[in-house]
């Protein structure tokens, strides 16, 4: 019998390769994005056409308008960093961390989970990709496993155990978009942009676009991104081994 999975998607290519990977271990899975007030919004709408390109049960987009909190490059004024080639393996939390972030998606994803029944939440969590990040790392996610049973009222029934899956956590972006390819991930979909414009079309020139970019030739992918900036750039996400596949509460 196939167990239900809340699926965190954001409209990005981790994201998107977590669902597939969801789907691929028999999970059905259930969506839910967040309109947080990022300025990139519009990968609300790349999600929605993930969700129904995947096989989502339902996807469920919640709003919590952490712009009232600001402190980041995605949530405020403050100015996403542009052509930051030699910087980006660096381990400085960046200005495009969102306080609080993956806390507060990853508690409404149990939300959704315990009214569901569902024990599983996946996350497209990558520490080497964004290795300045602290809600991306396992340390984190293992926390969070604890906190979801010890704070609600099906763990402390122990009407389940609950898991937090990040099967991305230690790969590199080239194997990220081989796995999705191989599980019929479309990346035309997708959208990691910082600060696409009205269009939707990619900077090019950020963090993401850059990892984005990088992981496609190193993956010997096309990539189907539409770049505001088409020149290629350099930089790139450092190697890493093949991940665990999930983490949790053992």
């Amino acid at each position: 019998m196939s167990r239900s999975a809340v699926v965190l998607l954001s409209g990005g290519i981790d994201s998107a390769t977590a669902l597939a990977v969801a789907r691929n271990e028999g999970f059905q899975p259930y969506t839910l994005s967040v309109d947080y007030g990022q300025r990139h919004r519009v990968e609300l709408r790349c999600a929605e056409r993930i969700a129904q390109s995947l096989g989502s049960q339902r996807h469920t987009v919640l709003r919590v308008d952490l712009r009232a909190i600001g402190g980041s490059a995605l949530t405020s004024d403050i100015e996403v960093p542009k052509d930051r080639v030699t910087d980006l393996a660096q381990t400085d939390i960046p200005v495009t961390y969102v306080p609080a972030r993956n806390t507060i998606l990853l508690s409404l994803a149990l939300g959704l989970a315990e009214t569901l029944g569902a024990f599983d939440l996946f996350i497209g969590a990558n520490i080497y990709d964004y290795s300045g990040y602290p809600d991306c790392r396992p340390e984190f996610l293992e926390a969070f496993a604890r906190v979801a049973q010890l704070g609600t009222r099906a763990g402390v029934e122990n009407a389940g155990q609950f898991r937090v899956h990040a099967p991305l956590i230690r790969m590199t972006k080239a194997e990220i978009i081989r796995l999705g390819t191989i599980l019929g991930v479309d990346y035309s979909l997708t959208l990691s942009c910082y600060d696409p414009d009205e269009q939707g079309r990619a900077c090019g020139c950020c963090d993401s676009c850059q990892f984005r970019r990088r992981g496609f030739i190193e993956a010997g992918v096309p990539d189907p991104t539409i770049y505001q900036k088409n020149e290629a750039r350099g930089g790139g996400a450092p190697r890493a081994d093949r991940p665990s596949d999930d983490v949790g509460l053992t």
